[in-house]
């Protein structure tokens, strides 16, 4: 790995959408990205919402203050303890006010609102948040400034993708669709 390769975080918490945590670590991987897997909880593994336990490389208060290209929330029901959770939404708020990249997909919105990150920029969420987010339209996938948002588990490929194509290119990203077979509906 070169010293100019780009940096991701994927937040773990219990109850992520295991789907939604594990692509885009997957996808980020197959484009030469760093990442870093970091729980929020206080032991090294997360059980997500199908019971699928996954092992973590590091704690969210052991990096914090670690810099990144770009900082990826997964939803999920466990979302909803970590509402107004003081050092994640200063971290995504000092990432996205850095201009580098934030990406949340399905509740995880809910805390980008948190964190003040959603005035006057075009996201998408889960249809369960739409009316906690005033958001009145269907939308899939959103690529606003440097926020990406996705509405659900779903669209964690063409997430994911949207990403890894932000990160490094739209050219890397459709060799690693074409790769894994992704064709949209």
């Amino acid at each position: 790995m070169s010293h100019n390769s780009k940096t991701a975080l994927v937040l773990l918490f219990d109850g992520v959408e295991e789907i939604e945590a594990l692509t885009p670590i997957d996808l980020l991987s197959r484009a030469g990205v760093q990442v870093t897997q970091a729980t929020l909880n206080s032991q090294p593994t997360v059980l997500g919402r199908s019971d699928i336990c996954v092992q973590v490389d590091h704690t969210f208060e052991a990096i914090k203050e670690n810099e990144y290209d770009v900082i990826i929330l997964p939803g999920g029901p466990g979302i909803a303890n970590l509402r107004n959770h003081p050092a994640l939404c200063k971290k995504l708020t000092t990432q996205f006010e850095s201009k580098r990249l934030v990406a949340g997909i399905c509740a995880a919105p809910l805390i980008f609102s948190d964190a003040s990150l959603l005035n006057q920029i075009n996201f998408t969420a889960h249809p369960s948040t739409h009316t906690a987010l005033n958001i009145k339209t269907e939308i899939d996938l959103v690529v606003d400034r440097n926020l990406i948002t996705a509405s659900g588990a779903g669209n964690a490929v063409e997430f994911s993708l949207a990403v890894v194509s932000a990160l490094t290119s739209p050219e890397v990203a459709q060799k690693i669709a074409t790769d894994i077979c992704w064709n949209p509906l």
